[in-house]
Parts: structure tokens; sequence; C-alpha cells
């Protein structure tokens, strides 16, 4: 027994290694990217700064310093890890759960749902309601709304497939994005800061944005991790996934609620990131496999990874301008997306 049982842990830790590496690389790389901005901060101070905050350290910091990493930097940063793990935990749900390597966060129209919220809240006034929460609150309710619609308007039928959910969210998606074109170009002075948004803006945040949205990717992620083994299963066929006694149409739900209160949390507080969740996923199931218990957490923090290094270089590619995160993440996933799509059809 004691020769069986042996390998099988070594195994279980051999499993967690590329976690703790990824666990490293992100550590590293939030210190650098809050080093990196209009003024360098040395990354030794900003080690001291965040451990004099858990009074680790009781060393002297100026104030200004202290103020621009702890307000500004280090807020933001911690915001774009936490949305890059959303969308590309997403990411490697959808593609698991509708067998599709090219799916992501926004298949059953999460985006399109999210950017007419935003703009329909700011264009109808609500602003003069809800001041600043107004564009990530009606995000955030534009994309369940979507996607409620979405799954009802699939559940109809009683025996419905991931092909109807796909259909039913194309369709509300293209309306809702024609509703927000038009609501655009009523827009008027407003359309600057709407287009920002609709591009992946993260020029305003704070702590309060950072903590709800953690709370959302914790939830989230932890309803994947609960399915993450049925997800395996699911990548043969639903038919033979339920033969195997696994409950398809709970497995559907988890997933579709888990990954979408993810996005529409990150998308109602930074707009539209696309790509992140195809780029990331893939590239970790070429490396390490396709189990789910080992590639929805490694996507996460490989996601993190991603999204806080393409967000160094919107910061510091045309300095002392901004470009919205979304033109960097597209330059990146679109090629990326089209070597996919001819390396499918070769293989095919």
């Amino acid at each position: 027994m004691t020769q069986i049982t042996q390998p099988t842990q070594s195994m279980r830790h051999s499993n967690w290694l590329p976690v703790i590496g990824a666990i490293g690389v992100l550590c590293v790389l939030l210190v650098i990217a809050v080093a990196v901005g209009n003024v360098a901060i040395p990354t030794a101070t900003i080690v001291s700064i965040i451990l004099s905050e858990f009074g680790m350290y009781q060393g002297d910091v100026p104030d200004n310093v202290r103020s621009i990493i702890m307000t500004i930097r280090l807020p933001r940063v911690i915001l774009v890890a936490l949305t890059g793990a959303a969308l590309s935990a997403s990411g490697a749900a959808y593609q698991g759960l509708f067998r599709n390597p090219l799916a992501d966060p926004y298949i059953v129209g999460v985006a399109s749902g999210a950017g007419f919220g935003a703009i329909a809240m700011v264009v109808f006034g609500g602003t003069l309601v809800f001041g600043a929460i107004a564009m990530p609150l009606g995000a955030f309710v534009g994309a369940f709304g979507v996607v409620v619609m979405v799954y009802a308007i699939a559940a109809r039928r009683m025996h419905y497939s991931n092909n109807d959910l796909i259909l039913a969210g194309i369709a509300i998606g293209t309306l809702t994005s024609a509703l927000t074109t038009y609501m655009m170009i009523h827009a008027g002075r407003q359309a600057s800061q709407l287009l920002a948004f609709l591009l992946g803006s993260f020029s305003s945040v704070g702590w309060s944005a950072v903590w709800i949205v953690a709370g959302a990717v914790l939830i989230g992620i932890s309803l994947l991790l609960v399915v993450s083994r049925d997800l395996n299963v699911l990548l043969f066929t639903e038919e033979q996934a339920k033969f195997l006694g696994i409950n398809v149409p709970m497995i559907r739900w988890f997933v579709i609620v888990g990954a979408t209160l993810m996005t529409a949390t990150a998308v109602a507080f930074h707009g539209l990131i696309g790509f992140v969740g195809i780029i990331v996923p893939h590239s970790i199931r070429l490396v390490f496999g396709g189990d789910h218990q080992r590639l929805i957490p490694l996507s996460a923090l490989y996601g993190a990874v991603f999204l806080v290094g393409a967000d160094m270089i919107a910061r510091t590619i045309t300095a002392p301008q901004e470009l919205p995160l979304g033109i960097v993440t597209a330059c990146c996933g679109a090629p990326f997306f089209l070597w996919q799509l001819l390396t499918n059809k070769r293989t095919v």
C-alpha cells in the first residue's frame, strides 16, 4: 500500500508547485508595477511602506511618497490584478463548459450588457442620483440583466444546450450593442468619458472598488472550483457526462453565475477589456494540461500577471499620456486569436 500511496501524495504536492511559482511571480510584478510611473519609486521604499502599514517596519517614509503608493498606485495595481484574475478564471471555466478554446467571459453577453448599462446610466441622468458610482452600478446591473435574459430565453426549451446559450447571447448582445452605439451618438460632451470606459480605464480607482471586486472574485472562483472536477467530465459530451451521473444543468448554472459575477463586477469598475479570458487560459492549458482543478487557479494567477504587465505598458508607452488598457490587450489578443483560428483550421 505504501508503494502506491506515496507517489500519489508526491504528485498532489507537485501539482501545487506551479501555483506557488505563479504567486511568487505575481508578488514580484506587483511591486515593480507600483514602482513604475511618472515618478519612479525604488522598490525598497515600496516594500518598506507596505510593511509599515502592517506594523512590521518603523523607518521614516516621506508622506507624499506614502500617499502616492497607498492611495493611487497600490489600489490601482491590485484592482488590475483582480480584474485579470476574474477574466482569466472565467475564460477557463467558459472554455471548459462550452468545449471551445476560443470562448471568453463575454460570450453570453456580459460585455454588451455592461456597456449598455453604464452608458444608459449616464445618458439618462443616473449620475445625478448615484454620483461617482453611477457607471459601475449601471454596468453591473446591465451585465446581470442581459445574462438573466439569455439564460431565460435558452431555458424556455426543456432540454437546452450550450449552443442555445451562445446563440441567445449573440442575439441579445447585438441588440444591446446597437442601443449602446445609438446612445453614444447622443451623449454629447460625455462621449469621450464613455468611450474611455468602454476601452478599459483605470484612471480613478480606490480601495472601495478593490474590496468589492476582491469579494466577487473570491466568491466566483470558489463556485468554479466546486465544479472544477465535473468540468473535466464535460470535456467529452453532455450525454456522456449525464451517463456518468453529472448534473449538467447545475454545473452550467454554477459556471455562469460564478463567471458572470466576477466579470460583471470587474467590468463595472474598469470597462471592457477583451482577450484576457482567451489568451491566458489557453496558454496555461498548453503548458500545464486541461485539469480544471489546476487550470482555474493557475489561470487566475497568470491572468493577474498578464494584465498587470499590460497595464504597465499602457501607463508607460505613451507617457505622460495613458493608453486605455483595452487597446493594449487587443493588440496582444487579436494576433493570438488569429493564430489559434489558423491552427485549429489546419488540425481539422
